[in-house]
């Protein structure tokens, strides 16, 4: 594997850290395929959680610019091309993958490296850490699903707010506003979000999945196609040897060992 993505395997659940620190973790083609590579193993060999952070000061500050600088190109770069082919796949893979995907923002999260962390489930940050719609600085718009995320999370005003001016959003206010889940001390960051990693990786991860996979195809459906939706994964978890698990445990009064299926 590339070295601009790490790879620790914690049995069954996987830490994946950006690894640029000397570019704030900003892409580049290599990262981007080591990163869905990355994704790709942890799903394919029965991981049932990913926690994604960033090595040195800060978690990702989006494009490398100077990847698709046109003064160095024999033309203006084709953007369109970089986000069908690297953005828009990774967040399709995030939001697809049966399993929590925590995000643990330990610094600048800029442009594209901001939307990444709001496709993942469960987005915790340093207090440190600030939130940077920065396309606005060069005449873009908010990719890698942020012109989708940020409207259904913190309504068209603060989004649009967001957006035009590049206004920094520091992790306590992000929290208040919904936009997060939950900023932390920056000292205390690593151990609550690999903690949430653990716990999730040894939950009930079949309906864990489902519960993610329900919630997203919420912001598209009716209520009653989402009523049909909901019966429909609860004869699945109603099925499952968790669910089995979990009544057997409460009623013996001990704790589950779940094995998400």
């Amino acid at each position: 594997m590339s070295d601009t993505i790490l790879a620790q395997d914690h049995g069954n659940w996987v830490e994946i850290t950006l690894n640029r620190p000397e570019k704030l973790n900003s892409f580049n083609e290599e990262m981007h395929l080591a990163l869905r590579g990355a994704l790709e193993a942890a799903r394919d060999n029965g991981a049932r959680a990913v926690l994604l952070t960033g090595a040195g000061r800060g978690f990702c500050a989006g494009q490398d610019l100077g990847d698709r600088d046109p003064s160095k190109m024999d033309g203006p770069p084709d953007l369109g091309h970089t986000v069908r082919t690297f953005y828009a796949p990774l967040v399709r893979l995030i939001r697809s993958l049966n399993f929590p995907v925590i995000c643990a923002v330990n610094g600048v999260a800029a442009g594209a490296g901001a939307n990444l962390a709001l496709a993942c489930d469960m987005v915790l940050a340093g207090e440190s850490a600030k939130f940077i719609q920065s396309f606005s600085k060069v005449g873009l718009i908010p990719d890698t699903g942020g012109s989708w995320h940020l409207p259904r999370l913190l309504g068209e005003a603060r989004a649009k707010g967001l957006a035009f001016t590049a206004q920094p959003l520091k992790a306590k206010q992000a929290e208040d506003w919904g936009l997060i889940w939950k900023a932390l001390p920056d000292e205390e960051l690593m151990t609550e979000a690999r903690a949430m990693a653990e716990q999730f990786a040894n939950g009930p991860t079949l309906g864990l999945g489902l519960t993610k996979q329900s919630i997203q195809t919420a912001a598209v459906n009716t209520l009653s196609d989402q009523l049909d939706l909901e019966a429909e994964a609860m004869k699945t978890c109603g099925e499952s040897a968790d669910y089995a698990e979990g009544v057997a445990s409460f009623l013996e009064k001990r704790a589950p060992n779940f094995q998400g299926k």
